[in-house]
């Protein structure tokens, strides 16, 4: 009697542990610890600061990938425009005069409490970029200098971020940055640098967390 009911106990057992197998689609959570959770995104932001004293607006794109929300490599492209009085009117046309240019390059992004919703983070973008000089029509060109209208820079800008983790797929950002450049070199108008703080906010959309679950193979047939 007792060998039948340790049988039945058994088959017992093993029925309910099958049941509950397929119950969840044949599903088990990674263990964290052991695998690498991945992800990838697209970012847009939006910030303003300053350019020699000048203010400007600066718009920023990111393509990068996620290792288990801990560290963000990709590629980051940015636009600036700024506005100043012109003092060189045997130039340019008009009272104003437009800077502008863009920069891109590596950029890199350790984070610090990633998998909470709010966390931590500290980009950093290294690469190169041009930056020149236009009347207020956009138009108007150096006469003396025509092949030399845009001047490159290099350009390293850390910063720091705070992330709002909405969803699996969207983070909003808000940080403040500094940029370091090399000098460009715009005569006979002007030379100069870009460094200086940013401050503003924008939108991440992607998967930052892909891959948490993982499908395993029916053991039992």
């Amino acid at each position: 009697m007792k060998r039948i009911l340790a049988t039945a106990l058994f088959f017992i057992t093993v029925y309910t542990l099958t049941a509950q197998v397929e119950e969840t689609n044949d599903y088990v959570q990674f263990d964290d610890r052991k695998n690498v959770v991945h992800g990838v995104y697209l970012g847009f932001n939006l910030h303003y600061g300053s350019v020699d004293k000048r203010g400007a607006v600066f718009g920023n794109f990111k393509l990068a990938y996620v290792a288990n929300q801990q560290i963000e490599v990709g590629l980051g492209l940015t636009g600036f425009f700024s506005e100043e009085n012109n003092d060189r009117p045997d130039l340019f046309n008009g009272d104003k005069v437009a800077l502008i240019g863009g920069y891109g390059g590596i950029h890199v992004e350790p984070i610090l409490f990633g998998k909470r919703f709010i966390s931590v983070s500290f980009p950093l973008l290294v690469g190169g970029g041009v930056v020149g000089y236009f009347g207020n029509s956009f138009t108007d060109e150096y006469d003396d200098i025509k092949d030399e209208d845009f001047d490159d820079i290099f350009v390293v800008e850390p910063g720091i971020n705070i992330l709002y983790n909405f969803s699996r797929y969207t983070q909003l950002e808000t940080g403040i940055k500094y940029r370091f450049t090399s000098d460009y070199n715009l005569l006979p108008y002007r030379k100069g640098n870009l460094n200086g703080f940013t401050i503003g906010a924008g939108l991440k959309i992607g998967i930052f967390n892909m891959g948490r679950k993982k499908k395993i193979k029916d053991n039992f047939n």
